[in-house]
């Protein structure tokens, strides 16, 4: 239990953080306050809060998992294009929504939304479709943290008791501190992972007898020499995964954050260094995940590669039980917490843990920005601000943050996934959908609500009915196929749709429908369309 009371005193330290924050309420107006932070975060504190809010238990965890099945192909499909998207897309899209938001006020996506297409009720409906999108995102953070806590107390602390206390200790960081609370948080969990990663990867190291070993062994065996090439992902399936950082602005929580800096010369420095903090993070992750295929002395590790063979040699003989229950035991998200409880004093294993859970508690930005949004383009929009005033606003945002974490610890006990399959299936894809609404709204003067409304029920829908097949179908399974050509087909990490991911006819087809329907109905009055193109 000693690395697991490390964990346990750094939850603590966050939540005197979220605490503190509350006690240094400042102005005149508690919901910006609360939910904006009065739009003052500091240049460092604005860098590091960014950063670490879209770096959750995926990157870490996820990334891990993700490479020890698959290979060191996990880095180029993630981390190497989201290096060059993510701040593109905060240098075009971030700044010019800070810019909009300092001057119309709005604290939401959406409140920009109805105000460019003058729309309202179809703001309620792009409100409750983010919402659905980003709940995978948050039951990500209670799965981390269940996960996390059971691997590094030795089994000790029970997944559902794990995750429990993760998900109490950000609900009532973000319930008392809002984004200030949450900003300071994430700075000190940024700070904490960053370094993380560097001495995990010298002391992991050190303990399998170093890498270069590790790597040659790997490359003699034809079991493994594959997880070092790009043998497992076809061309097709590589050049999908290019779609999935466009998700990134478009979440609800990274535009949330882009309104609370101070000044946009706040942006200069979090582009330039966006992609060295990807480095320092995603690298070591994969790297680690990858050597952990050559840890065959640690029994958890061991287990997992042998469930890996059974599922390989006997796929056709097995019932789909017990294909599930296999891939459950070969899931790599806890090898680096297995690696660390080899390889790492207990005390260093300990400090190395809550690095880890600062990854993994990342989750807590997504939960403020969906409260932000429910008492903002629900609550407020529907007059409920003026009936019973700012201070029940804020109130009611914090209720929500009650309800939604609850809500997302009970899917995360009763539908268990891999992270890394969970976020690129749901969150990241339906996000990227959703991309040709900020774009259009942004940089097209003839974009309408009502392409607005059709690019986002297209998202909802194609998104659910992913869900819907997933679950109804056996992996691996060929649905549909012409001439040769699989259109269709159930794979082990998901869905593959002429070879793509889902998300790119997804996101092609949510632009063309943008578009199309943009052209065929009435464009917003001249006077909207003016205030926000005009030289």
């Amino acid at each position: 239990m000693i690395p697991a009371l490390f964990v346990f005193a750094y939850l603590a330290t966050v939540l005197y953080i979220g605490i503190f924050a509350f006690r240094r309420k400042t102005g005149d107006h508690p919901a910006e306050d609360y939910f904006l932070a009065n739009r003052s975060l500091g240049n460092a504190v604005f860098l590091l809060s960014l950063f670490g809010t879209n770096m959750t238990a995926f990157a870490i965890l996820g990334s891990s998992g993700h490479a020890f099945s698959n290979g060191i192909v996990t880095y180029g499909l993630m981390a190497s294009s989201s290096a060059l998207i993510v701040p593109l897309s905060l240098f075009f899209i971030g700044t010019r929504v800070w810019s909009l938001g300092k001057r119309f006020g709005f604290m939401t996506p959406v409140q920009m939304f109805r105000d460019r297409w003058e729309c309202s009720h179809i703001g309620t409906v792009i409100t409750v479709v983010q919402t659905a999108l980003l709940l995978p995102y948050i039951i990500i953070g209670v799965m981390g943290g269940g996960t996390t806590l059971y691997a590094i107390s030795g089994g000790r602390i029970p997944f559902w008791l794990g995750g429990a206390v993760v998900a109490l200790v950000v609900m009532s960081y973000v319930f008392f501190g809002g984004m200030r609370g949450t900003a300071w948080v994430n700075a000190f969990q940024t700070t904490l992972f960053l370094i993380f990663g560097a001495i995990a990867l010298g002391v992991i190291g050190a303990g399998m007898g170093g890498f270069g070993s590790a790597m040659n062994e790997m490359l003699a065996t034809p079991t493994t020499a594959s997880l070092l090439t790009r043998e497992k992902i076809s061309p097709l399936y590589f050049f999908s995964y290019t779609f999935i950082p466009l998700s990134s602005i478009n979440f609800p929580h990274m535009i949330i954050f882009c309104l609370t800096a101070q000044r946009v010369q706040h942006f200069k420095k979090t582009v330039i260094l966006y992609p060295l903090c990807m480095l320092a993070i995603w690298l070591p992750a994969v790297f680690l995940g990858v050597a952990a295929n050559r840890a065959t002395e640690v029994p958890a590790i061991q287990a997992k590669l042998e469930a890996r063979q059974t599922l390989a040699t006997q796929a056709p003989t097995l019932s789909p039980e017990e294909r599930t229950e296999l891939r459950a035991k070969s899931a790599g998200d806890d090898v680096l917490l297995r690696l660390l409880e080899a390889y790492a004093p207990l005390w260093l294993a300990g400090l190395l843990g809550a690095g880890i859970m600062a990854a993994v508690m990342a989750s807590d930005s997504q939960i403020l920005a969906l409260s932000t949004m429910f008492t903002e383009d629900i609550f407020a929009f529907y007059e409920g601000k003026e009936r019973f005033g700012e201070k029940a606003q804020v109130m009611t945002g914090r209720l929500f943050v009650v309800g939604l974490t609850l809500l997302a610890y009970f899917i995360a006990l009763k539908f268990p996934q891999p992270i890394f399959d969970l976020a690129v299936s749901y969150a990241f894809s339906g996000y990227s959908a959703l991309m040709p609404l900020m774009i259009a709204a942004l940089f097209w003067k003839g974009s309408t609500k009502w392409g607005a409304l059709a690019s986002t029920l297209w998202a909802a829908g194609s998104v659910a009915s992913v869900a819907v097949f997933q679950s109804v179908v056996a992996t691996p399974k060929v649905i549909w196929s012409i001439g040769g050509w699989e259109v269709l087909t159930r794979t082990p990490g998901g869905t593959s749709v002429f070879g793509l991911l889902p998300v790119v006819p997804m996101t092609i087809v949510s632009a063309i429908l943008m578009i199309v329907v943009s052209m065929l109905t009435a464009k917003p009055t001249e006077a909207t369309v003016s205030r926000y193109f005009s030289k």
